[in-house]
């Protein structure tokens, strides 16, 4: 690295501006801040405090300048403090991951039973609710998020995997009874118990979420008894999975967008074990010469888990999902495109 990347670092992201803020509030404030989060956003931001490196002065002077300034815009408490709340928070964790902490605050919603599975360890879910209605079993998946609804599935017998997975397919909305049973079950009282109003969940959108998140040797069995059962439904689901193979059929400029956001030992520990076209496709979208070290890194690596690479490709894989969601690419294939 030279002295002038020294003098200019990297741009901050709203991640790490959200971990250093943190940092610097010390550990009192900053765990009254972290109690209002989810799961998924402490793990974000924890992970992101834990890899600060070399912050400099000025980047934390910019960070706390920065939300200075959002308050100091305020004219008094409790004056605009929707919009306030709204400001900071995607200021500090990006509009994404602001947005369901947001609604959270400013709608007063409570913890509920559901809410505590999503804190809680694959195999901790699973043994909670193994023993269950397979409709109640259907209910909790399609609430959890995809990537731990796939590890949880993961603990259940194959058997009762595919009756789940039919059933999360199926769903459309959920009464309010049915979830003030799950909340009973986990001893928990559902805040929206006095609602008249069902709840949207499951679908097969979710299951393609899941699968995509199963190791491909269960997602293989599970797809094949799915097809058995209702083979326009597996082919439903697979339309709506995008695997590592699809990477093919993405258009270029959105696949160097992606090569951009993936880390080197990650994508070559991808590429391992993936498709010769897959691997054409991506020499053909770097540079010549990062095309090159790649193709030497791949040459020199010794033989690896299949495991490893499963993992390498998955973390690519969400990060594709992640910048299509942000509407920042496209994963549809060029044939599915207007023309």
């Amino acid at each position: 690295m030279s002295d002038e990347d020294d003098l200019y670092p990297e741009p901050l992201t709203a991640l790490d501006r959200a971990a250093i803020l943190l940092m610097t509030l010390g550990e009192s404030d900053a765990a009254q801040i972290l109690k209002h989060m989810g799961p998924k956003e402490v793990q974000k931001v924890g992970l992101a405090m834990s890899q600060l490196q070399n912050v400099t002065r000025a980047q934390v002077e910019e960070v706390l300048a920065d939300f200075l300034e959002a308050v100091g815009e305020q004219t008094g408490l409790g004056v605009g403090a929707d919009s306030y709340i709204r400001r900071m928070l995607s200021e500090a964790l990006g509009e994404d991951k602001a947005n369901g902490l947001i609604d959270r605050i400013l709608l007063g919603g409570n913890t509920t039973g559901l809410d505590t599975l999503k804190w809680m360890e694959p195999r901790a879910v699973a043994d909670i609710i193994r023993y269950e209605h397979p409709q109640i079993q259907a209910i909790v998946m399609s609430y959890l998020d995809s990537d731990q609804a796939g590890e949880v599935v993961k603990f259940f017998d194959p058997k009762v995997r595919l009756d789940v997975m039919l059933r999360v397919a199926a769903l459309e909305s959920v009464q309010p009874q049915a979830l003030q049973e799950l909340n009973d079950i986990l001893e928990k009282q559902f805040s929206g118990s006095g609602s008249t109003q069902t709840t949207s969940m499951g679908g097969v959108k979710v299951v393609a979420d899941i699968m995509n998140n199963l190791d491909s040797n269960v997602e293989g069995d599970l797809m094949e008894a799915i097809k058995e059962i209702d083979e326009a439904l597996g082919e439903e689901i697979e339309d709506l999975m995008f695997v590592f193979d699809n990477l093919v059929d993405v258009d270029d400029r959105d696949l160097q967008t992606l090569l951009r956001e993936v880390k080197p030992e990650t994508l070559t520990m991808a590429l391992k074990g993936a498709d010769t076209r897959v691997q054409e496709k991506i020499f053909k979208n770097m540079s010549k010469r990062a095309a090159e070290l790649l193709r030497d890194d791949l040459e020199a690596q010794g033989p690896v888990r299949v495991s490893e690479v499963e993992t390498s490709q998955k973390e690519i894989l969400g990060v594709a999902r992640r910048l299509a969601e942000d509407g920042t690419i496209n994963l549809s294939s060029g044939a599915d495109q207007m023309i």
